[in-house]
């Protein structure tokens, strides 16, 4: 397979008037503003460090590119597409919003190269979706996400953990339906409290209580496994860190960690050698698990958590992982 690289291109907040209670964009995206001259040059660096061969695609992330402008979007769309025509870039993604997906829309990008869409759907039920002051309702995501295959986009659904009211069965519930609409592949984002957010007042009120890490991974784990069953790809769990995340204008609480995604990985595979090992006699011998090379440091885990989970909780004497993905799974020896 191709290496894949997205060349993001952030707009924030730009084309959303409404305010979601978990929402500072400009802090997320690490932009305060948005210079539509430098987004030519955003490209061209980016491009200088990509290898020969690799897959690219520019991505509108951010804000609601649908929402934005309508002249600015297309003049967006026309930068893209320049990349495109020179065959300096494959394709171009955006992320938006449900209700932001319409005819109209639909046939302005359907002019350009755009492949793949992402949704921010947040959640399939209403409830928490009113509680998040959302501002669009699981009808819109299907009716969007509708539109978008018919007109043969890839659709992304971008969805959260821990939101307002939110509990594990609605996650699941959110997970199960963003496979069953059609999704090519999903973002799991832990809901993480930003200052200058109604949901940090919300916090301060003690109206909503944050996540922490370890209730966010197991429950994100949890949506994993629903996405791992219906073969959906997850392209990322947890924001992205960047400088701003951390200072007076970015995460006051909430289950944000660098290395989140890592984490959430080696979660998985300790689930699958559980499983593996169920039945066997393990303790005092030596665990090996075989995975391919790719997989190695998740089946470890975050600094060896798997090694030690093993030892402790299954008294094996050792516990080993290996590059050899045509062995079986686990032997004990």
């Amino acid at each position: 397979m191709k290496k894949h690289v997205n060349i993001p291109v952030f707009i924030p907040h730009l084309g959303c008037p409404n305010d979601c209670v978990f929402c500072n964009q400009r802090s997320i995206s690490g932009t305060k503003c948005f210079d539509e001259g430098m987004v030519p040059k955003i490209i061209d660096e980016v491009l200088l460090g990509i290898s020969e061969g690799t897959e690219t695609e520019i991505a509108f992330f951010g804000g609601s590119f649908t929402g934005i402008d309508r002249a600015l979007m297309i003049r967006m769309l026309d930068i893209a597409q320049g990349y495109i025509d020179r065959g300096r870039v494959k394709s171009i993604r955006l992320s938006t919003r449900p209700d932001y997906i319409d005819e109209e829309r639909i046939e302005i990008l359907s002019r350009y190269g755009v492949k793949t869409v992402e949704l921010g759907i947040q959640s399939m039920r209403d409830r928490v979706l009113s509680a998040s002051n959302r501002g669009h309702t699981a009808a819109d995501t299907e009716k969007a996400m509708d539109l978008l295959l018919k007109a043969g986009f890839d659709a992304v659904g971008q969805m959260m953990i821990g939101l307002p009211e939110s509990d594990i069965d609605d996650e699941i519930f959110t997970a199960r339906r963003i496979c069953e609409m059609g999704a090519k592949g999903a973002r799991i984002y832990p809901t993480a409290v930003f200052a200058e957010t109604e949901l940090e007042n919300m916090r301060r009120r003690g109206e909503y209580i944050p996540l922490d890490t370890e209730d966010a991974v197991e429950r994100s784990c949890r949506v994993m496994q629903v996405f791992d069953e219906f073969g959906v790809k997850v392209i990322r769990v947890g924001l992205c860190e960047n400088d701003g995340l951390h200072t007076d204008s970015g995460i006051t609480a909430g289950s944000f960690h660098p290395a989140f995604g890592e984490i959430c990985a080696g979660r998985m595979y300790r689930y699958k050698i559980e499983n593996a090992v169920k039945d066997m006699d393990v303790k005092g011998k030596k665990l090996t698990v075989s995975v391919p090379k790719s997989d190695v440091s998740k089946a470890i885990g975050n600094k060896g958590v798997n090694r030690e989970y093993f030892i402790e909780k299954y008294g094996v004497s050792a516990f080993s992982v290996v590059s050899d993905a045509e062995s079986d799974f686990v032997t004990i020896s």
